[in-house]
C-alpha cells in the first residue's frame, strides 16, 4: 500500500464546506469522486480539518491510501485535468503509512480578510472579505494580543463537534496588508482551533474596532468560559486556511513532513 499526501487550494464559494454530506456540494466529495474516476474504485481521503460553507484554503492537506498497483500515477496532472475549476491540487508526495492529515499535524494557519471601506465593495473581491466597514485599528492590534497564549476557548466554540477539552495555543496573531488599500488581513496561527473558533475571535475584534468594547474585553470574554457573552460569528467568505504544518516547521514556510517524496516533479 502507498500513503500519498496531496495539498490543495479551492474557492469555497459554491461548497456546502470540507466534509462530505448527503445532497449537497463538497470539497471531499468532489476529491474522491475525482481520485476514484482515476482508480476504478472508491477511495475515501482524510483532510487536516473542516472548513465551513464559504471558507476557501490555499494550503488544505489531504491524504489517501492505495494499492501499490494503482499509486503510480501523476496525481498532480491526472487530478487537475478532471476536478472542477474551484479545486486545484498544488502540491502531491508520497509519505510515511504513519502518516495522518489530520493527527500528525502541529500547526495551523488561517487569514481573515477585511474589507474597511463602507461606501463600495469591489464586487471580484465580494466573495473573500467581510464588509465591516472602518475600525479602530489601534484598538484591534491591541485586542489582538489578549488572545496569544494558552487558553481555555469555550467562549469561541461554537456547539457542533464534540471535544475532549477546550483549551488551546494561539502562537501567532498579526494584521497583514490586504489585497488593495481598502482591506487588512488577520492571520492567526496555532496547535489547533475550535469549531469556527477562529470566526468568533475576529467577530469580536471587530466589535472592538467598532468601539462597541475595549481590548481588555477579550480578556474577561476568555475568563468566562460563556460563548453567550462574545459577539456574533464573523462570515465565512472572509476566512482562509492558509497553512497546515508538520513535523519542525521551518523558517518561512510549512514543512511539509517527513519521510516523503515527490510524485510528478512536484516541489
Amino acid at each position: 500500500m502507498k500513503r500519498i499526501k496531496i495539498t490543495i487550494a479551492y474557492d469555497g464559494t459554491k461548497f456546502c464546506g470540507w466534509q462530505i454530506q448527503p445532497g449537497v456540494r463538497t470539497v471531499q466529495n468532489e476529491l474522491e469522486k475525482a481520485i476514484s474516476r482515476i482508480t476504478g474504485a472508491p477511495v475515501r481521503v482524510y483532510g487536516s480539518g473542516r472548513t465551513d460553507s464559504g471558507v476557501h484554503a490555499q494550503g488544505q492537506v489531504v491524504h489517501f491510501t492505495l494499492p501499490e498497483s494503482r499509486a503510480e500515477v501523476p496525481w498532480q496532472r491526472a487530478l487537475n485535468a478532471i476536478m472542477p475549476d474551484d479545486v486545484t491540487v498544488l502540491d502531491v508526495a508520497y509519505v510515511d503509512e504513519s502518516f495522518h492529515a489530520q493527527f500528525s499535524s502541529i500547526r495551523k494557519t488561517y487569514v481573515y480578510t477585511l474589507w474597511l471601506e463602507n461606501k463600495f465593495l469591489f464586487p471580484c473581491r465580494r466573495n473573500y472579505v467581510w464588509g465591516c466597514g472602518p475600525l479602530d485599528i489601534d484598538a484591534l492590534d491591541t485586542a489582538m494580543k489578549y488572545f496569544l497564549g494558552e487558553h481555555d476557548f469555550a467562549s469561541f466554540q461554537n456547539v457542533g463537534t464534540p471535544v475532549k477539552n477546550t483549551i488551546r495555543t494561539i502562537l501567532d496573531f498579526v494584521r497583514l496588508p490586504g489585497e488593495n488599500e481598502h482591506e487588512i488581513k488577520l492571520q492567526v496561527c496555532g496547535t489547533g482551533f475550535l469549531k469556527q473558533m477562529v470566526r468568533n475571535m475576529v467577530g469580536c475584534l471587530v466589535d472592538i474596532g467598532r468601539g462597541k468594547a475595549e481590548p481588555g474585553f477579550v480578556r474577561s470574554v476568555l475568563e468566562a468560559k460563556d460563548r453567550t457573552l462574545a459577539p456574533a460569528t464573523a462570515p465565512p467568505q472572509g476566512l482562509c486556511l492558509s497553512h497546515v504544518y508538520y513535523g519542525e516547521p521551518k523558517s518561512g514556510g510549512p514543512e511539509s513532513g517527513r519521510n516523503e517524496s515527490r510524485i510528478d516533479g512536484t516541489v
